[in-house]
């Protein structure tokens, strides 16, 4: 168990409630005894508070019990699944703030119904064990489900950003130059930026960065990285230091991962830096002309995103923060894929779903994804241009897509390209837009008949379609024929217990 204060409190004050009500003793008779307040003493039941020996030594001498036994951190058996939860790095680090809930809400929970609790907790971590989840797999899930509550757009990361281009007298251009970034964190912050392409360490030759906390910080980035990859990180680096997040020693890949507050300030450093990269007024009005054009153009889509020199990551992920606030279009998706070229696997790597319609997931799906799906297909046809295809460079396209079992249709918009770090992987990222009557009145390509219409499913093993009438099917139907018979028992005990009846 953690022995930190909260906890210890915690204990102490389940145990003395424990020993009090068990004596059949009230607040007041142990009061009396002890020469301590009723407040007090209710303090320290509810955990706030955690007395000097002295006090805690009359308190166990007018329940007849041990100081001993009183301070232990060890509960009895019935207060096991509290023991559990304290243990617990996903119970202990998950951010319940954030969701109006605090940690000891949920130890009181527990306290009031610990049998039933214990066999939730057993059930959870055994479906955790099952799944392969990880804490940070629920640190990224929390953060997805804050970014949905404020609908992908936070104004005080805006402002921000803003605040800081004026306070630096940059004028507002679609694109800021590299050395500006990193003369700030030179001058400004006292950085020492080393470029190295990490050649004599063969293990790590897809770090972007390294930030090394000392006396005077260090941030080592890859050498081999575009100048608009090498901005961004500059401007995130900037953006924990303007903004005043805590930074510790870290890489850019996730690698070592401890908390969500390390989670959250990566994502808000992210944000600052793609609103630096990215303006939201001059991007704005590149979109409204773009939207206000009766056919799809995948080259004026990607000559907007050359505009602002960014990667397809950037202005995708960019797109996705502004949609909502700037046009009112609020319910889509965002899927990343990963694949090694030559291969039919393909794995998603990045999600972020704000629509009501289910999309594919990346936890614990041991499944074949849909190869109707757009990034998939692109990512096929980058692997078979991948000799004229450079990291430099993306294949665009889009696709009218409607889910087979729902009937929703979302506009995906679809980008590829190679890694420039890891060459024989190529990426694709997905924005899907679902064609509500909103969209429509935005997007006047919409129905632009030179856009293929597609229906999809989330993977092959849950799709209906047979073999005649999908040919890209590269798994069988196995989830959906098992649905398909459930469905069918189900029916037919209904049907004989109507006949009984």
């Amino acid at each position: 168990m953690k022995f930190d204060k909260e906890n210890l409190s915690y204990i102490l004050g389940l145990k003395l409630k424990k020993a009090r009500t068990g004596k059949g003793l009230s607040l007041k008779d142990l009061a009396e005894s002890t020469n301590l307040s009723v407040s007090y003493l209710s303090e320290i039941e509810k955990g706030k508070k955690y007395p000097k020996p002295e006090k805690l030594i009359s308190i166990a001498e007018a329940l007849d019990i041990s100081f001993e036994s009183l301070v232990s951190p060890k509960v009895d058996s019935d207060l096991n699944p509290l023991q559990e939860v304290m243990d617990s790095a996903i119970f202990r680090d998950f951010p319940f703030k954030l969701f109006g809930i605090s940690y000891r809400n949920i130890l009181d929970l527990i306290t009031k119904a610990p049998q039933k609790a214990s066999a939730f907790l057993k059930t959870f971590v055994e479906i955790s064990q099952i799944y392969d989840v990880r804490v940070e797999h629920f640190f990224f899930a929390a953060l997805r489900s804050y970014q949905k509550m404020n609908m992908n757009y936070f104004p005080e990361l805006e402002k921000s950003a803003e605040k800081f281009i004026k306070e630096n007298n940059w004028k507002v251009t679609a694109k800021i130059e590299m050395f500006r970034y990193k003369e700030i964190l030179e001058s400004t912050y006292g950085y020492k930026i080393i470029e190295d392409p990490l050649d004599r360490y063969p293990q790590l030759y897809n770090f972007r960065s390294l930030y090394v906390n000392s006396n005077s910080p260090k941030l080592l980035v890859n050498k081999k990285l575009l100048p608009s990859q090498k901005t961004f990180i500059f401007a995130k680096e900037i953006g924990y230091r303007y903004l005043g997040l805590p930074r510790q020693t870290e890489t850019s890949d996730k690698m070592n991962i401890d908390s969500f507050d390390q989670v959250l300030n990566n994502f808000k450093a992210s944000y600052f830096a793609g609103a630096l990269l990215i303006n939201k007024k001059l991007l704005k009005e590149d979109l409204k002309q773009f939207f206000n054009q009766p056919k799809w153009s995948g080259q004026r889509f990607l000559s907007i995103m050359k505009k602002y020199d960014a990667t397809p990551e950037m202005f995708i992920y960019r797109f996705g923060h502004l949609i909502y606030h700037l046009f009112g279009i609020g319910e889509f998706h965002y899927l990343r894929f990963n694949n090694k070229a030559g291969t039919n696997k393909f794995n998603l790597v990045k999600e972020l779903n704000m629509s009501p319609v289910l999309a594919p997931h990346s936890i614990g799906l041991n499944e074949h994804y849909c190869r109707r799906w757009l990034s998939i297909g692109l990512l096929n046809q980058l692997a078979e241009k991948k000799k004229q295809i450079s990291a430099k460079s993306a294949l665009v396209d889009v696709q009218r897509a409607k889910f087979i079992e729902t009937n929703a249709e979302f506009f995906a918009i679809s980008l590829a390209r190679p890694l420039v770090l890891s060459p024989n992987t190529n990426s694709s990222m997905i924005i899907g837009f679902l064609m509500n009557d909103k969209f429509k009145k935005k997007v006047k390509f919409w129905n632009d008949p030179a856009i293929k219409n597609t229906h999809i499913n989330e993977t092959c093993e849950r799709c209906g379609l047979s073999e005649k009438e999908c040919s890209e099917r590269v798994a069988q139907p196995v989830i959906y024929e098992q649905h398909k018979f459930q469905k069918s028992r189900e029916e037919a005990l209904a049907e004989l217990i109507k006949e009984l009846k």
